[in-house]
Parts: structure tokens; C-alpha cells; sequence
């Protein structure tokens, strides 16, 4: 069973920045196609996806609204997956949760439902 803790959370005023962690446990070393991602849920929203990847690298994709802004990558070394968040504004505010799973590609990294796996979740607040 994968298993996932996130830290980071917290609050800032827009235009600062904050680093989202998530160590995970239960993924084989040996399992190259293993996704890790970051979705956020605004207050009164649906869940979304942030950004995506996969823990020996492959691709990255990221939605529309942090590109330029926000950097996901994963430390295998320290099995954590890591969301780097700058310049970051009021409509960030959210729950961010970071996610797992063995059969995400590239038509569904952006789908809830194709990650089995989920941390906890995680406050940020921007503050205007």
C-alpha cells in the first residue's frame, strides 16, 4: 500500500512563495512508470490538477494557471515529491494534495480517478 505525508502548507501574501512536500512509501525502486502528482481543491471548487510526474523523470505537465510559476519534481534519494510555488497569488488559495498511481499517462494525468493514492492534504492561503 502506498502511503503519502504532506507538509509545507501554510499562509503568505500573494506574490511570495512557499515548497510543498510529500514523502512517499510503498512504491517500488524497481517500478519506472510510477506517477506522482499535485491537485488543489479552492474553497466552494471542484479538485484540480497542478502538475504532474514521474519518478525517473519522463515528462512534467503542468496546468495552464501555474505554468511558469510553479515547478513539481521528485527526489528519489528521499522518496518526496516536492511542488516549488513562487509568485503566488489569491486565486491559489486551495487544499493541495499530492497523489499516486501506476497507470497514469499522458490522456489522464489530469484525472482524480487515475490516482488510487492520496495524501492527506495541505492549507495554502494567499493573502491579498
Amino acid at each position: 500500500q502506498v502511503h503519502l505525508v504532506e507538509s509545507g502548507g501554510g499562509s503568505v501574501q500573494a506574490g511570495g512563495s512557499l515548497r510543498l512536500s510529500c514523502v512517499q512509501s510503498g512504491i517500488p525502486d524497481s517500478h519506472t512508470y510510477y506517477a506522482l502528482a499535485w491537485f488543489r481543491q479552492p474553497p466552494g471548487k471542484e479538485r484540480e490538477v497542478v502538475a504532474a510526474t514521474w519518478t525517473t523523470g519522463f515528462t512534467r505537465p503542468y496546468a495552464d494557471s501555474v505554468k511558469g510559476r510553479f515547478t513539481i519534481s521528485y527526489d528519489n534519494s528521499k522518496k518526496t515529491l516536492l511542488l516549488n510555488m513562487n509568485n503566488l497569488k489569491p486565486e491559489d488559495t486551495a487544499v493541495y494534495y499530492c497523489a499516486a498511481g501506476d497507470a497514469v499517462n499522458g490522456g489522464s494525468w489530469y484525472v482524480p480517478s487515475a490516482y488510487p493514492f492520496w495524501g492527506q492534504g495541505t492549507q495554502v492561503t494567499v493573502s491579498s
